[in-house]
């Protein structure tokens, strides 16, 4: 087992995986001919002529993500009815055949210039299954998947993630499709090749469940089998997305845990996405206007999936005027205030910090207080337990702490506790499992100068890139 452990040390991510996590937080935009249809899952026989968003307004849309502090958008440019928001030359059933814009409309590309103008980085998602192209469930169907991924993979910039789930039904001939997968992959990669894959992709791993739930212990570094194209095959077959969801949905699950890779073979950098609405529904619905998630609900997802080494991925469904509905808008602002204010003054900041063990002067402790997610402390290797003293520049109130490791080296760190002094003697104040990129710890408004942090278990030997504290706002 060593040396499976030593090996699962040195697994880490690629430049477009760390340029993904590094997003942290950032936005599903699901807008299309079911906005104004009321349906979550369109038919595929809707006409284009019902596509009429009077007040569209992509900075809207830009503007209300910024407010919450999200650094991109992924927009659903066709979802299973196979109705693009794009003027496709492979199609008619696009907005090309619509009032909206007197049919001269690109609504990707609005949506791609104000991402870029409003400095947030823009992702798209195609749906594989197509309730309204004759040639679903034919290998001409793939070729037209594959030319409408070049289409919107060379004429809206730089793309930051191709977003597939493994939606499989019949098309309008009664046939399903078998999904050319690599081939889709082949396509991205000549054409974006820092753009992430996510969900049914190489790069980005589905947590499990679309209802913001998120595990204790979450690796990055799992087996490769959670990777391999049949189970993304098997996840196709099921519309409702069943059998997959089995695979990684069980919060009880340690999928990277030292029993998960024991006789795991392969082990791959495949870190976790957890994805949710604002809403009940996936598309705008007026029903649900009063259903709006909560702030506090809002801010406990974040800190359990941006905290717990995922990213967050919130949906926010325009209305048929094209606009983000003031609830929503509302409580996204509301929730980056929250986050503005608690993440706006490191405590830590200026401090001290020694560790048990620095394995050279490029490592040394100080790192960890120096702002840079480059610069990291870590012990010899080989030495799995250490530990580091933080002391603040002087005694404060704080109720978060934050710790990243340097994932660049991999992810290593399996417990760890914090404890502050008091009259001369350490007392416990938190305790949890991986840190991975990000561990956002939370507890009990608590006041002291100085704070440990003991790696009680790690992988050849734990790296820290941060250790960061915050005191949260009272209202």
């Amino acid at each position: 087992m060593n040396d499976t452990i030593r090996k699962a040390a040195f697994v880490a991510p690629s430049s477009r995986q760390l340029a993904w996590q590094r997003l942290e937080f950032y936005s599903f935009i699901h807008f299309g001919i079911n906005t104004f249809t009321d349906k979550e899952w369109g038919l595929g026989d809707e006409d284009p002529a019902l596509f009429n968003p009077t007040a569209f307004s992509a900075k809207q849309w830009v503007d209300v993500c910024k407010s919450a502090g999200m650094r991109g958008l992924i927009l659903t440019c066709k979802h299973h009815d196979g109705f693009c928001l794009w003027p496709s030359a492979y199609t008619e059933h696009s907005v090309k055949n619509s009032p909206w814009r007197e049919g001269k409309g690109d609504l990707v590309r609005e949506v791609a210039e104000a991402c870029r103008e409003g400095g947030i980085r823009f992702g798209v998602y195609l749906s594989p299954w197509d309730r309204h192209d004759p040639r679903y469930g034919t290998d001409e169907y793939n070729e037209y998947f594959k030319n409408q991924l070049r289409e919107l993979l060379t004429q809206y910039g730089d793309v930051f993630c191709v977003w597939f789930d493994g939606a499989c039904g019949e098309g309008p001939n009664g046939l399903k499709q078998v999904y050319d997968w690599d081939g889709y992959y082949e396509v991205i990669r000549e054409l974006q090749p820092e753009a992430a894959i996510s969900v049914c992709g190489p790069d980005v791993r589905w947590c499990g469940n679309e209802a913001g739930h998120t595990r204790e212990s979450e690796w990055s570094v799992v087996p490769a089998h959670l990777q391999d194209i049949e189970k993304i095959q098997e996840k196709s077959q099921h519309v409702d997305d069943g059998a997959f969801s089995r695979l990684v949905r069980s919060q009880d699950d340690n999928l990277g845990g030292r029993d998960a890779i024991r006789d795991a073979g392969q082990l791959v950098w495949y870190p976790a996405e957890v994805n949710t609405s604002i809403r009940p529904g996936w598309f705008y619905h007026a029903a649900e206007d009063d259903q709006v998630r909560s702030v506090d609900k809002l801010l406990d997802i974040y800190y359990k999936s941006v905290g717990g080494n995922s990213t967050f991925l919130l949906n926010l469904p325009p209305d048929r005027r094209g606009l983000i509905h003031e609830n929503d808008a509302a409580n996204m602002a509301e929730l980056g205030r929250v986050l503005s204010a608690t993440f706006s003054r490191n405590l830590a900041s200026g401090g001290d910090a020694s560790a048990s063990e620095e394995a050279d002067g490029l490592h040394a402790a100080g790192s960890i207080l120096d702002g840079s997610a480059d610069t990291y402390w870590r012990p010899l290797e080989g030495t799995e337990q250490a530990s580091v003293v933080i002391e603040l520049p002087q005694e404060a109130t704080f109720d978060t702490i934050v710790l990243q490791e340097h994932i660049q080296s991999g992810q290593r760190i399996e417990n760890f506790s914090i404890e502050v002094e008091r009259d001369g003697s350490w007392q416990p104040l938190y305790r949890h499992t991986v840190v991975g990129y990000k561990r956002i710890c939370r507890f009990s408004e608590t006041t002291a100068k100085r704070l440990r942090l003991k790696i009680e278990a790690s992988r050849w030997c734990p790296t820290l890139s941060a250790f960061e504290v915050y005191l949260s706002p009272k209202n």
